[in-house]
């Protein structure tokens, strides 16, 4: 399975943090599964850091790729299509980063692994 990971959601895999759920955690440590962080969770991350609204150990540009690459997981770039799909969707969840994550998942045949309730309102597969 082809998983792509919620900005949340890859934070919380970095500390096996206890807000990840036992089938996120499950699915992100099957060999099987492919996982993947998308550029624009990592945009995400370097807004809220510069907002001082997300404390890190080290800037974003070094922190990101570096844990991202020490626990196997690939990056996803952002790519015109899903840019443009975002237009398509229905205004059911207001975090654009989200809705952006929502058109990869749905363009590349992602599941997407988030808590957020509200994404599952939108026609992509999701797992928490």
């Amino acid at each position: 399975m082809k998983l792509l990971l919620d900005t949340c959601t890859f934070l919380w895999v970095l500390l096996d943090a206890p807000q990840l759920s036992d089938d996120a955690r499950r699915l992100f440590r099957d060999p099987g599964n492919e996982v993947l962080l998308s550029s624009v969770s990592a945009w995400e991350i370097a807004v809220k850091y510069t907002l001082g609204r997300l404390p890190l150990p080290e800037p974003p540009e070094r922190y990101v790729p570096r844990q991202r690459d020490a626990h196997g997981i690939a990056s996803l770039p952002l790519d015109e299509d899903a840019a443009l799909h975002v237009a398509r969707l229905p205004n059911l969840h207001s975090n654009p980063f989200d809705r952006m994550l929502i058109c990869q998942a749905m363009l590349n045949g992602l599941t997407l692994v988030t808590p957020d309730r509200d994404i599952a309102r939108y026609p992509v597969r999701i797992a928490w």
